[in-house]
Formats: structure tokens, sequence, C-alpha cells
């Protein structure tokens, strides 16, 4: 992936690893099966790597906008996604739309894509843990949503599990995400 979240020290040493890519694709499934699924993933900073690095391992057909076409040309070619000149060119081929940019996290900011052009039932995750105007929008428009928060539950659990050869408490780490603030998505299809 070329970015680590978790170390990992021990006697021989300190081993590194990425977390984010099993969140994410752990996150995934509990709403759509990813083997072979369709999926545009809207930037090319260090969370596209993971996700495009996840959906690389379930064989998705993958198409990669960005701002800067030729950080999305190198990560492309890297995984094995398609670039496309604006998001909009993908949007009516795909399952699954995915957020990876820090569009949305301001209140103000807009959706990062046309939202008039996203399909009913199309999957739509903004990694960002919060409601945005990307998810508002693509609710408005019949899709099914997720922000966020799962991906950051389960990486968190796999670096548990690497830490500490454990199986995670993962129940428990959402209750506590809960009590911080942090809200799951409602998956449904209504406003």
């Amino acid at each position: 992936i070329g970015a680590a979240n978790t170390l990992k020290f021990s006697d021989e040493g300190v081993e590194a690893y990425n977390t984010d890519w099993i969140g994410f694709l752990r996150a995934l499934e509990e709403v759509h099966r990813p083997d072979g699924a369709s999926v545009l993933v809207l930037g090319a900073g260090g969370a596209s790597r993971a996700v495009l690095y996840a959906l690389r391992q379930v064989s998705a057909k993958v198409f990669l906008w960005n701002r800067t076409r030729e950080k999305a040309d190198r990560l492309a070619e890297r995984f094995g996604a398609r670039v496309v000149d604006a998001p909009e060119e993908a949007l009516g081929e795909v399952d699954v739309v995915v957020n990876t940019t820090s569009v949305g996290l301001r209140e103000d900011d807009p959706p990062p894509v046309n939202a008039s052009l996203l399909k009913r039932d199309q999957l739509v995750v903004d990694l960002i843990y919060k409601e945005t105007a990307l998810l508002r929008a693509a609710r408005e428009r019949g899709c099914r949503v997720q922000n966020g928060f799962p991906m950051l539950v389960y990486q968190g659990a796999e670096s548990f599990r690497i830490w500490t050869g454990c199986e995670p408490p993962v129940r428990v780490m959402k209750l506590s995400l809960l009590e911080f603030g942090y809200i799951p998505t409602d998956y449904s299809r209504t406003p």
C-alpha cells in the first residue's frame, strides 16, 4: 500500500502494518458484496490507497477520479484502476461510490459529485466519520449510504488483533465510539 498505521514492536524489531484496507473491506461487506463490484473511488490520497488495495483483493472493477490527473494515473497503474476525467463519467456504471477525499469535513462543503446523477440503490460510502452533504444527497436519491464509522471500528479491531493476538471486542469498540459521539450511518434509503 505504501503507508502504515499500525506498528508492532518486538525483540526482533518493528513490524509495520496497514489495517485501513481491512477496515474498509469489512465495512463494505456489511452492506454490499464486494467481489466483482464496480466502484468509483474519489480521491488519490492515503485513504484511497487503502481502498484501492482492498478492492483489488476482491477483483472489483475500479474507476478512479482525482483533481490531479497525474496522481490518479500513478495510483491507477499500481492498483489496476481506470482513471476518469470527471466522476460523472463513471457514476452511471458503478454499484458503489466511495469518497476518500476531505470534501465533506466542513459543514458547508458541497457533495464532491453531481448527486443528481446517483442511481437509486447505489451504495455511497464516505470515509468521513459523520453525515456529509454527499450522504444526505445520496439518501435523498434513494441510495444506500455508509459513513466512515464502520471502517474506523474494523481497522481498529485489526490493529488490536495485531498488537494483542486476541480476538478484538468489536461490540465494545463500537459502543465506546458511540460514547465519544461518533454516529454510524443509518443504511436506509429514506431521508
